[in-house]
């Protein structure tokens, strides 16, 4: 692979994390291992500036924005902090500090990096008028409602001096208590448990229910002041004014005058933050005079005045017990590592991920043996390694099993896979609440009356087996003893309602192994019917950009299961949307035959899908990125400065919203 290839790859690993890390909740690998591709790609990128892409990872903050909320643009944008994990990295910042402050006497204030969701205060004449999230740094979503129920944010200042208007930012956290709390009851109730307590209390505040939020205990610790009338020049001095107005500011803060004492700071709280009731990943410098602040500026994505050193992964030894196995939505067997419990970065650990069989062998885990077990920037604990010194004479080979723990199924492994399946999709439990559970989400059918609790009630219940079923259930099954009657008629008008949901989203409901989003779209446009994709000979799915051998394959053995069949022809019965709309299929023109477009910024007659739309009706293609090939940019408001100087760099033109409906009805 050459550079320009893992240029590419990267890109597209960065965004998968940063997608799984703020809006699913669900990261994969550590805060380290993350920042390290992000490192490696800056580096590429230098080397290669004919690469330049304004959406690279490297040039943009990770989003969490859900469409359920408000969107709110920040009077300040909200940047993320450059990363660090050496002694070396610290020294390196505080001498180009001093570089670009022209060795100009200068503090640094050190403060504790708490491990919870960013978000930003706005208060006027001492009262809290809103609450938004980080977002993409420019967007967040407006939260308010939520964080008033969070009892340590002041609602109404009791202290006096504070500026008219202020905004005033920190992280929203939940405590270890509340966090092993949470997972006790989700436990019992059989439910996910959360990774961390980051993900519980993003989890918690993006809820649409503010009891939710109120019964989980959130807590806030705020760390940085902004404003017109501010009482200090001092970012400590601020934050200490803050603390006097009833802010929660934490005591773990300190102003330095050297290297050393940065480094005394960060070796002192790397053992004591194991005692807070919150978690913490690092520590975060700042240079403390405002007025130095803004003669550093900052970098696309980070203020040269401040930095993070996280923490390094806490490892512990404990002995593995026994392993047991999980099947997922697509019948993936996942190995887990049971073992004695032991205290691992502020939380009792006893569960970790084995991964998949070829984990096992390559450290070829015996029972008995005591595993070195890591918590990697705080996310799910993962062994990385064995003590063999410490092996039991009699201690056994973990095997892996050979049928599937939920349906007694013998467990098949297809060509370039490293995980096991079971492949009776359409009987094995967790596989049939999973597809239904992939089928109600957002992005799919979108059922948001409908969860993975109530799934697995209705699904217990026995009143549904299979995505279908839905259509079926009404709302006296659902009401039951007559205490639930609005909640059970809104579910009802959710299923019905779906019923809308374009053709493309249909396709990618059905749950195909390997068809994603994209790839569904693709599907769905070429085909413009569910009758003609499933007669698709595998010569015919592979003509569609994208669409190789094992995705083609995977989605003619889905149509030629019987079971599979019989469901999609209830749901054709149902009323479900099985082609494109005669608007969708209909050829305008060919007006923009062999142009290649980008879409940029917030428009007034159309929203950015049914531009794509416009644009492929009128013989025109979609691109996601600007190159010399691009012919020219759709721009709305708000259009992404980097995207005007490539544009104006690469000289492609320019056009409006006016302008293109225009070009197009001419």
């Amino acid at each position: 692979m050459d550079e320009k290839q893992r240029i590419e790859q990267l890109r597209q690993q960065l965004h998968e994390h940063n997608y799984r890390y703020y809006v699913l909740n669900q990261p994969v690998i550590s805060d380290q291992e993350f920042d390290l591709l992000m490192h490696e790609l800056q580096d590429l990128e230098s080397r290669h500036p004919e690469m330049a892409d304004p959406n690279s990872p490297t040039q943009r903050v990770g989003s969490d924005l859900q469409d359920e909320f408000r969107q709110v643009t920040h009077k300040y944008p909200m940047l993320s902090l450059s990363n660090t994990y050496s002694e070396q990295d610290i020294r390196e910042w505080y001498e180009s500090v001093k570089k670009g402050l022209a060795y100009e006497d200068f503090e640094v204030c050190c403060e504790m990096k708490y491990d919870g969701l960013s978000i930003s205060l706005t208060y006027v004449d001492g009262q809290l008028t809103q609450a938004v999230t980080r977002g993409d740094g420019v967007h967040g979503d407006d939260v308010t409602q939520n964080v008033k129920t969070i009892r340590s944010i002041p609602l109404v200042l009791p202290g006096t001096g504070y500026p008219k208007e202020f905004e005033i930012r920190g992280e929203i956290l939940m405590p270890w208590k509340s966090f092993e709390r949470l997972n006790a009851e989700r436990e019992a109730a059989e439910e996910p448990l959360f990774a961390n307590p980051r993900n519980a209390a993003s989890g918690t505040l993006k809820s649409l229910d503010s009891r939710v939020v109120a019964s989980r205990q959130l807590d806030a610790y705020l760390y940085y002041l902004l404003g017109e009338d501010l009482p200090a020049e001092g970012h400590y001095e601020n934050l200490e004014a803050a603390r006097l107005w009833g802010f929660k500011i934490s005591e773990g803060m300190k102003k330095v005058h050297s290297v050393e004492e940065i480094l005394d700071f960060i070796s002192y709280w790397d053992t004591e933050r194991k005692n807070l009731p919150v978690a913490t990943d690092g520590i975060v410098l700042k240079v403390n005079s405002l007025r130095q602040q803004r003669a550093l500026g900052f970098t696309a994505k980070s203020p040269r005045w401040a930095i993070a050193y996280k923490f390094k992964a806490e490892r512990v030894c404990t002995e593995l017990l026994e392993v047991t196995y999980q099947v997922g939505r697509t019948g993936a067997v996942t190995p887990v590592a049971n073992m004695s419990p032991v205290q691992l970065a502020g939380t009792t650990v006893r569960r970790a991920t084995l991964n998949n069989e070829d984990f096992i062998r390559s450290f070829d885990l015996h029972l008995g043996d005591h595993v070195y077990v890591e918590k990697g920037g705080e996310i799910i604990p993962k062994i990385v390694g064995v003590n063999l010194d410490q092996r039991p004479i009699i201690a056994q080979p973990v095997q892996f099993i050979k049928r599937c723990p939920e349906c007694g199924t013998p467990l098949v492994r297809y060509e370039g896979e490293a995980a096991w399946y079971c492949p009776n999709d359409t009987g094995c439990p967790p596989q049939i609440k999973g597809r239904i559970e992939h089928f109600i989400a957002r992005r799919a059918m979108n059922i948001d009356s409908l969860g993975p609790e109530t799934v697995d009630e209705y699904f217990r219940r026995g009143l549904i087996k299979n995505v279908a079923d839905l259509y079926d259930i009404d709302v006296q099954q659902i009401n039951g003893d007559g205490s639930r009657t609005k909640s059970a008629q809104r579910i009802v008008n959710g299923i019905q309602k779906s019923k809308e949901i374009p053709f493309e989203r249909v396709v990618f409901a059905l749950g195909i192994r390997f068809v994603g989003e994209t790839s569904a779209r693709l599907l769905a446009r070429h085909f413009k019917s569910m009758d003609a994709l499933m007669a698709a000979r595998l010569e015919e799915l592979q003509e569609v950009e994208g669409i190789g051998e094992v995705m083609a394959k995977s989605i003619m053995a889905f149509f030629h299961d019987e079971k599979n069949l019989q469901i999609v022809e209830r749901l054709r019965g149902y009323g479900l949307q099985f082609a494109l709309s005669a608007e969708q299929t209909v050829a305008k023109s060919d007006r923009l035959a062999g142009q290649s477009v980008v879409i940029s910024g917030v428009f007034q007659h159309h929203s950015r899908d049914e531009y794509k739309l416009i644009i492929e009706q009128n013989g025109g293609k979609n691109v996601g990125s600007i190159s010399g090939k691009t012919s020219f940019i759709l721009a709305g408001d708000n259009m992404g400065p980097s995207k005007l100087q490539k544009a104006e760099k690469l000289g492609i033109r320019i056009v409006g919203e006016e302008e293109f409906l225009e070009m197009i009805q001419a």
